[in-house]
């Protein structure tokens, strides 16, 4: 039996994978089962990676994951009703951050709306202030047997549009796309035998990227996307002469440390950027920011990403007495004097501004940490005297037992972590403490800093694990994260039998609450009790019994040297690395 709801997504979905798409998530349910079973399909041709999650919220963030590290989006694929806001938090990410994500939301047709029909809500619109392109797509009503009906050029047109919106044509940054699907029963029928010709068949030479031609539609976009295109620029010359610094934020990339090496400029750089590398990079930023003779000098700012983790780069960006240059990339533009200049690209021209840079880099150099484990006593470990190699033995033994804080956790996971990696960072306490005392190194960086909210954060490690181990390329994805932001996402952790497993290390700072708050300002106004009822949220969660459950090795360790060895040893699948921290 074939069905028009069948015919319509395979036109759909076959119109998203014919233009590049590879990575489909599917949260199960009744009103989507045609979108489900068409990707069924699509996963048996080899045609996709299919990844199936029950929790919605966690399938977006999967996607989210897969988008970051691809630069390709995902389609989520889900049911009507509360399943669809579940979605939410993702798209409100996405749209922050410039991350492409197509949403594809089941939903009962229109006449249903509104009369209290079982499982549904007015779905279209939905993410409207977040999307770069939504529709509410018209309701299939014929089966199409040779992929020769009106209905299945419409569908595939619709993919086209939202394929290209989700990558940021015509906007100024890549971001969510939200197709509402209305279907009548049958909701499913079978796959119709052109699906995998389409899927394959190259994108027409005339694709369509006007929202015009997908019929009557909800047409929609906010925030970024709503702005148009952006104009075509030459790059913005920095002539020599302003005190100038680079700054990194979140996502900022190579091209930040590329700027300030041409240029000869200190480079501030958040260990979220991907840009914490190269000779220029200025550590401790945050003491020297402070210091009257080296931030308190800058007369400008060239901003590159989204800059989140300290409070001394937003007060800079703030400044009415600095000029700040902020250069177009995903995300939302960085603004903070109302007053800055934001640009597609920039370039130098002129000498490097020697005296400056030496100020930075001097300061840099003695202000630097030194994690490292002390060495051995080789000489006093070799000795003949009895006392003399005892010594040495007993110093030995006492950096093996010495427990692990924060400091050497955040330094052995970034001294684990190589190009081939990839290193996703929570927003937890812990990502301050790598910012502040981590030095340079090239490897890739992730994180959900666009709302730096601590939804969906293994969630978005998986789908980066995913991503980069695809092809068997080689690679451990490791998440550092807190043990609030591992509960809050305690989903995440259920991966279906079946499916490949990524490399994925989960590595849980664990001091039982949210001890971020206590050096935040409601530490000092907030009484002891409430502090701890409602801010510290004490928890004592046995997360090896987590572990057991989700089918995760796990490990606790509570010294260098077992952290070191566990993150280190070869590892085939999930782990979950629990370090016990004091508050």
């Amino acid at each position: 039996m074939q069905a028009p709801a069948t015919d319509a997504a395979s036109a759909l979905l076959a119109g998203l994978v014919s233009r590049g798409v590879r990575h489909l998530v599917v949260s199960p349910g009744s009103r989507s089962q045609a979108l489900a079973l068409v990707a069924a399909a699509l996963e048996h041709a080899g045609l996709v990676r299919l990844h199936v999650r029950i929790d919605e919220r966690v399938a977006g963030f999967t996607a989210l994951g897969i988008a970051r590290e691809t630069g390709m989006p995902a389609a989520v694929i889900c049911t009507s009703g509360t399943a669809v806001a579940n979605l939410l938090p993702a798209a409100l990410e996405a749209h922050h951050s410039g991350v492409p994500l197509l949403l594809l939301t089941a939903d009962r047709p229109p006449e249903l709306r509104g009369v209290g029909a079982n499982q549904t809500t007015r779905q279209p619109g939905l993410f409207h202030p977040a999307t770069r392109f939504d529709a509410d797509l018209p309701v299939p009503e014929a089966v199409d047997p040779d992929a020769t009906a009106p209905q299945t050029d419409t569908f595939d047109a619709v993919a086209a549009t939202a394929l290209a919106a989700a990558l940021g044509e015509g906007a100024l940054a890549a971001g969510p796309v939200h197709l509402n699907v209305p279907l009548r029963e049958p909701l499913a029928g079978a796959v119709p035998a052109w699906l995998v010709e389409r899927a394959t068949r190259a994108a027409p030479a005339d694709d369509v990227t006007d929202s015009e031609a997908s019929g009557a539609l909800y047409q929609g976009g906010g925030g970024i996307g709503v702005v148009g295109v952006a104009p075509e620029q030459a790059a913005l010359v920095l002539e020599p002469g302003p005190r100038t610094i680079v700054v990194a934020g979140a996502d900022a990339g190579p091209a930040a440390e590329d700027l300030a090496h041409r240029g000869g400029f200190p480079l501030v750089a958040e260990i979220v950027s991907g840009a914490r590398f190269g000779r220029h990079v200025v550590h401790s930023y945050r003491a020297l920011l402070r210091e009257p003779d080296l931030g308190g000098r800058v007369q400008r700012v060239v901003v590159f990403g989204h800059p989140t983790l300290s409070r001394e780069v937003a007060r800079l960006l703030g400044r009415d007495d600095v000029e700040v240059i902020a250069v177009r990339g995903p995300g939302e533009p960085v603004n903070l004097n109302r007053a800055t200049r934001t640009v597609d690209a920039v370039r130098v021209d002129g000498d490097t501004d020697r005296a400056w840079l030496g100020d930075w880099m001097r300061a840099s150099r003695a202000a630097a940490v030194d994690l490292s484990p002390p060495a051995p006593d080789a000489e006093g470990l070799s000795s003949a005297v009895p006392q003399e190699r005892l010594g040495a033995i007993n110093a030995e033994v006492e950096v093996m037992r010495a427990p692990v804080d924060r400091a050497a956790l955040v330094d052995a996971l970034w001294r684990a972590t190589w190009p081939h990696d990839r290193l996703v960072f929570g927003s937890s306490r812990l990502v301050r403490v790598a910012d502040d005392l981590l030095g340079g190194k090239k490897v890739a960086v992730h994180s959900n800093r666009g709302l730096a909210g601590i939804d969906g954060t293994i969630a978005t490690a998986t789908g980066v694990a995913l991503a980069s181990q695809d092809d068997e390329r080689p690679g451990v994805t490791r998440v550092l994260l807190g043990d609030l932001t591992l509960l809050h996402d305690v989903g995440a952790l259920l991966l279906p039998p079946g499916e490949r497993e990524p490399r994925l290390q989960v590595v849980v700072g664990n001091d039982g609450g949210g001890t971020i708050f206590d050096g935040l300002e409601v530490a000092s106004v907030a009484g002891a009790a409430a502090m701890e009822r409602v801010q510290f949220t004490p928890q004592n969660v046995r997360l090896e019994h987590l572990a057991l459950a989700y089918g995760w090795e796990y490990r606790r360790v509570s010294t260098r040297v077992a952290l070191d060895q566990a993150l280190t040893a070869p590892s085939g699948g999930r782990q979950l690395i629990e370090v016990p921290l004091d508050r």
